[in-house]
């Protein structure tokens, strides 16, 4: 795929590797729609673009707000005629102990990184549908292959898009609608920084804005990365549970003894 002239929309651009992407496929001439909720970084993203030549509308909207996202959808689709790829970016959590959660603090993660996937995919997959084509991408996580310690809510949310993703290429797949699920091992981001999670491994979002670059251009089904984390999920997945979960536990603080 070449990315000039397409028209781009990416959700969670105002920072990270959304930011990053939004500037590199600018670069290469696609035409951007950017959206989260911080109207002040979009706008700066967006006036960084058009210095540059580029063209990108901002659209503040919180991705939660399944009305906000059809607006987004509908004006990208008013102002330049068509989305050609949708990135679904948004997402993200701390380090969270569900030792110590109680269950709203669960559900709203699995809201934050569930949720604001499917609040743009529909509005994206009913324009697709009209057009008959379209290539929807959504960055989820490695995560979402393994139940990480401090991450619990995240991966099953993680887990629970994988699976919708893999069901949508098989029941919009008539459209010419394709699929891209992309999976990030740890960035070093502004969010990240201090999220109290181990981070082997880290990539910066340079390097992890390239990856998820070429795995639009060659429109991969499923693309894992770095490539040392990609095979030790690979291996984690055919290892005895028990031995996977031994290991995983080794990242698991150990929790004040109760009072009394």
């Amino acid at each position: 795929m070449h990315f000039a002239n397409q028209v781009v929309l990416i959700v969670g651009a105002s920072s990270g590797m959304g930011r990053v992407v939004a500037t590199k496929l600018a670069a290469e001439g696609a035409r951007l729609v950017v959206t989260a909720r911080s109207a002040t970084k979009l706008e700066r993203l967006a006036a960084e673009i058009t210095a540059r030549g580029g063209e990108c509308l901002a659209l503040p909207a919180d991705a939660l707000d399944a009305a906000a996202a059809e607006r987004v959808v509908a004006t990208a689709v008013a102002r330049f005629g068509t989305i050609d790829i949708a990135l679904l970016n948004a997402g993200g959590a701390p380090a969270i102990d569900m030792r110590t959660m109680k269950a709203a603090e669960v559900t709203y993660y699995m809201r934050t990184n569930y949720d604001v996937t499917v609040h743009y995919l529909f509005p994206v997959l009913a324009h697709m549908k009209r057009r008959r084509t379209g290539l929807v991408a959504h960055t989820n996580s490695l995560a979402g292959f393994l139940g990480v310690p401090l991450q619990g809510p995240y991966s099953a949310a993680k887990a629970a898009t994988r699976l919708l993703i893999d069901t949508c290429r098989i029941e919009f797949g008539a459209w010419g609608i394709r699929f891209a699920t992309i999976y990030p091992g740890f960035v070093a981001t502004e969010s990240t920084r201090d999220d109290g999670m181990p981070a082997p491994m880290e990539i910066s979002e340079d390097q992890a804005a390239d990856h998820i670059l070429y795995a639009l251009r060659k429109e991969k089904s499923d693309y894992l990365f770095p490539f040392s984390m990609r095979w030790l999920i690979r291996l984690a997945r055919v290892l005895p549970k028990p031995v996977v979960n031994r290991i995983l536990a080794r990242e698991l603080p150990p929790l004040d003894p109760p009072e009394g």
